[in-house]
């Protein structure tokens, strides 16, 4: 899975990149829309997806998502941002963005949210990929929780739910990690008692 990352600000821009690594991907960074859509326009196949942050020099508002859009070759592309989402959002979402991420919601949940926006999903405000309740698990970390209690291991539930398995694999450490437990049977356990599974 082929990244291509660009945000002027370089903690947050070597933060990702440095995650996504961890997590099997490839990302490419570039520091301006300039620089991303070169980089894009060199490739020798499209990126898996392609995120933009809204403020770094070049965007001038969503005229950078048009631009990149047209080098993308079918790439999703979305916008990332500081600040609050809003209108702008609903206007990214409107010219064909592919998400809108706020840097609000922390490195791993951006990353498990590029995850998602390459295996085809669509990530805004409105379906957040932030805590969606008191045990701060997402709607998809649900679903894979549902999926951990009926004993599917990554590859079955990657299959059932249409994701790559490194996707999943990142959502089983996250939902063990915000349930306070080692591994994915105590994370089923937990998450019974607690009664946050779904019906399925």
């Amino acid at each position: 899975m082929r990244i291509l990352l660009a945000d002027d600000h370089g903690l947050v821009r070597d933060a990702l990149g440095d995650l996504l690594r961890r997590a099997d991907a490839e990302p490419i960074l570039a520091s301006s829309l300039d620089e991303a859509i070169a980089v894009a326009a060199a490739a020798s196949e499209p990126f898996s997806a392609i995120v933009l942050d809204y403020m770094m020099p070049g965007m001038n508002g969503l005229d950078g998502l048009e631009k990149m859009k047209a080098e993308a070759r079918g790439a999703p592309v979305a916008i990332i941002s500081g600040a609050a989402a809003g209108e702008v959002a609903a206007r990214a979402r409107a010219a064909g963005a592919a998400g809108f991420l706020s840097k609000t919601d922390g490195a791993e949940a951006l990353v498990d949210a590029i995850h998602e926006i390459a295996d085809g999903e669509q990530i805004f405000p409105e379906e957040p990929i932030g805590p969606a309740d008191e045990t701060g698990l997402t709607r998809r970390e649900r679903e894979v929780l549902s999926y951990l209690y009926k004993g599917l291991q990554n590859k079955e539930i990657a299959r059932v739910l249409n994701l790559r398995e490194v996707t999943v694999k990142l959502h089983v450490r996250s939902v063990c990690r915000k349930l306070k437990v080692a591994n994915r049977t105590q994370a089923a356990m937990r998450g019974r008692e607690m009664g946050v599974l779904p019906t399925i």
